[in-house]
């Protein structure tokens, strides 16, 4: 029996997931039941690396449902129920020899905190001790005691961006065959005593590179070991990193997991998140875009959609046209904009505020006129690695001018990872000298190779680049809610 479920909780974020942001996906698969799973093998996520590799095997599997969207706040009570309602339902009936569940690992409802660990406390409870369950978990899970003694095993993600999910399914695949032959593995785990800036985790930047290569030497000899950075977001006591791994061989597996601890912890200071002003990220890529033959890209870090913002800050839209920058935004999210648009149609000059996150200074509605300079129906498909394959749908979309700025607006909240977005909104990033975009890291994927340079900017947000921001109230005694940097180290 397979299964999926995906959210990762802000738990500071005040938009909710309900049934429906499932059901649209909102930048992942669309929700999905029984045979229509295996629609998700051409689509690099975990799910779709299971079924391929249980396919490759000649084994049959019993699809269920699978069920993901953008992150947020809680999800509903009412959403949780029905999917995971499903899920149990279907293990009663089925009476399963082994599941897998593709699951995020950081996913906090309406009433509960540890998701993922209530599910799976009650499937275990459905089926008893002796069917194997084995998970896929995001890099970014919030790692549960109740997760790791109801699993037989669990296997991470070890790329940010996520370019790994199908392959992590895959290895998903390969432990649960090994449980399924009788094989015995043992777990060990420990917690890091620090949060990591979501920014920080990128593998394609310093430490997180060179911590999660090293797990290609320490896999060796029938050893799974993963490191979740953890979702520094979910204000519940186990919020934050954690490193496990199973193996044959108890000591041997112990030995490896105490080096890849302290290969993390020794590197504290260098897990720090570092940041520029919107003002000092427009000069400098304004800088840099002089004479280059290829954009420079900025990261609305601190609105990103894929971490629980609501993408409709206007900070950095300000900046822009203060700065009178030839640049492109996307993809704000405002319904009402994107409908006057299409009601107004191409060519059109419309006097509109758009976005604005209501409490948060500097955050409020943008009042300007733009000309519509392009209309959309918001589908398309992910053509870069992150997500390879997945159609999404955000729903009307334009392209609306204001100066030397052109601001993309959807319809549906969905993070911006994909050229194909941004295309879809009529803008052709390789033709734009600066390209704003509420991403932090996942862009990365699909926009560095084609980028004269990347930056990351703190526009006033929603979503805290700097976990020590943000107002915790129940995290665990002795977790440093940010690094300590090296003076302090």
């Amino acid at each position: 029996m397979v299964a999926g479920f995906q959210h990762e909780t802000n738990t500071f974020a005040t938009t909710p997931a309900t049934y429906d942001s499932f059901v649209n996906g909102e930048g992942f698969p669309a929700l999905r039941r029984g045979e229509a799973l295996y629609q998700l093998e051409e689509v690099n996520i975990a799910m779709g690396g299971f079924l391929t590799a249980m396919r490759a095997h000649g084994h049959d599997v019993v699809p269920v449902i699978w069920a993901g969207t953008c992150p947020s706040g809680r999800v509903t009570r009412d959403a949780y129920e029905r999917i995971a309602g499903e899920i149990l339902d279907a293990a009663r009936t089925i009476r399963p020899a082994a599941i897998y569940l593709d699951l995020h690992g950081a996913m906090a409802a309406e009433h509960l905190d540890d998701g993922e660990g209530e599910l799976l406390t009650r499937l275990r409870a459905i089926v008893g001790g002796d069917v194997p369950i084995v998970v896929s978990l995001d890099l970014h899970a919030n790692v549960t005691e109740r997760m790791m003694s109801t699993v037989d095993a669990a296997v991470g993600l070890r790329t940010y961006p996520h370019v790994d999910m199908a392959e992590t399914g895959r290895r998903a695949a390969e432990l649960l065959l090994r449980l399924c032959s009788g094989e015995r593995l043992h777990l060990e785990w420990r917690r890091i005593p620090f949060l990591i800036p979501v920014n920080s985790g990128c593998t394609e930047l310093e430490p997180a590179r060179s911590v999660y290569g090293s797990l290609d030497r320490l896999n060796r000899d029938g050893t799974c070991l993963s490191f979740a950075a953890g979702f520094p977001a979910t204000d519940f006591p186990e919020c934050g990193p954690a490193v496990w791994g199973y193996g044959t061989d108890a000591d041997a597996l112990r030995g490896k997991l105490d080096t890849l601890y302290e290969d993390i912890v020794r590197r504290e200071a260098d897990w720090r998140v570092s940041l520029l002003s919107p003002a000092e990220a427009i000069a400098e890529a304004s800088r840099i875009a002089d004479g280059a033959s290829r954009p420079v890209v900025i990261a609305d870090t601190q609105d990103n959609p894929g971490a629980g913002g609501d993408a409709r800050t206007t900070g950095m839209l300000r900046a822009l046209v203060n700065a009178d920058a030839p640049a492109a935004l996307a993809a704000i999210w405002d319904p009402a904009a994107a409908a006057a648009a299409h009601a107004a149609g191409p060519g059109a000059t419309i006097g509109i505020a758009l976005g604005g996150h209501p409490g948060i200074t500097g955050a409020e509605p943008y009042e300007g006129m733009f000309v519509i300079e392009h209309l959309s129906d918001g589908r398309c498909r992910f053509e870069g690695p992150m997500m390879h394959g997945t159609e999404i749908d955000s729903g009307p979309s334009a392209c609306l001018r204001i100066g030397p700025v052109r601001v993309g607006v959807i319809s549906t909240k969905v993070q911006l990872i994909d050229r194909a977005q941004l295309r879809m909104l009529g803008i052709r990033p390789e033709r734009e000298r600066i390209v704003v975009l509420k991403s932090s890291v996942h862009f990365r994927a699909d926009f560095t190779a084609g980028a004269e340079a990347v930056l990351v900017a703190a526009a006033p947000g929603p979503v805290a680049a700097d976990p020590a921001d943000l107002p915790w109230r129940r995290l665990r005694p002795g977790v440093r809610t940010s690094p300590l940097g090296k003076a302090a180290s």
